[in-house]
């Protein structure tokens, strides 16, 4: 009698044990799958913070400073991922094109050409923004009583490898 209390002892020790190691490992692989899902949502959060500041630009009357800007975002992301080519949303690099419109009497700069340059010249744009400058409208505001730049709309692409912006085309209205 007494050994078959001891063997009953042994078995619900084993029992127990064997119900804490499960716990253990129950836990360890929720918490796992937890903190994947937290540092996904962050990953998440921080494209959609980063696609965020070249999209809020196409709801916008643009002129020839946000195109700088965006220029300038595009060509500083290049520059930090070391990447001088554009690979169409196969990775970070963002190119930005300017069109300028001939039917406007505009003579046309870089008509479809990277306007952040080649990657030994990143500020090629800046005869642009000379040209786009020197041939500002001439119409009158009436409130303000200046001359006005002219408009852009600013289309932001995003790869649907990277979900990433890769491609930012500034059109002249």
């Amino acid at each position: 009698m007494e050994n078959a209390s001891k063997a009953l002892l042994m078995a619900a020790g084993v029992l127990i044990g064997m119900l804490v190691i499960s716990l253990a490992v129950y836990l360890f692989i929720s918490f796992g799958s937890t903190s994947a899902e937290i540092h996904k949502q962050n990953e998440e959060q921080q494209i959609a913070q980063f696609n965020s500041q070249f999209v809020s630009y196409e709801e916008k009357r643009c002129t020839i400073y946000d195109v700088v800007t965006v220029a300038n975002l595009a060509t500083e992301n290049n520059i930090y991922y070391e990447l001088n080519q554009p690979t169409k949303g196969k990775d970070n690099y963002i190119s930005v094109e300017i069109q300028n419109a001939s039917s406007a009497g505009i003579t046309t700069v870089r008509q479809g050409k990277y306007i952040e340059g080649n990657p030994t010249n990143k500020v090629e744009y800046n005869e642009i923004i000379q040209q786009d400058l020197l041939k500002m409208k001439k119409e009158i505001d009436t409130e303000t009583k200046g001359t006005l730049l002219r408009e852009y709309t600013i289309k932001a692409s995003i790869s649907p490898t990277t979900q990433r912006v890769y491609e930012v085309v500034c059109a002249l209205k």
